[in-house]
């Protein structure tokens, strides 16, 4: 298998810093974070699978609930 580039930073843990780490715990692991272009192409990838659910709106009796419970919390201020 060969090795590929990944587009992962290395990120140290905040508030934390191995020098002022006591000898008797383990070292933490630096957090690893994705880079921009690939939160991008997530992104993109999520809006592209779940499109046709978003355009599907809400099905009324959901929307006639949220106007009730919206409605109930006029009477309340």
């Amino acid at each position: 298998m060969k090795h590929r580039k990944t587009n992962v930073e290395p990120v140290e843990p905040a508030g934390e810093k191995p020098e002022h780490q006591e000898s008797m715990t383990r070292p933490a692991k630096p957090e690893a974070r994705l880079g921009r272009e690939v939160q991008a192409r997530i992104g993109q990838q999520l809006r592209a699978m779940y499109n046709d659910v978003v355009n599907q709106g809400v099905p009324q009796h959901l929307a006639d609930l949220v106007r009730r419970l919206s409605d109930g919390d006029q009477d309340q201020v």
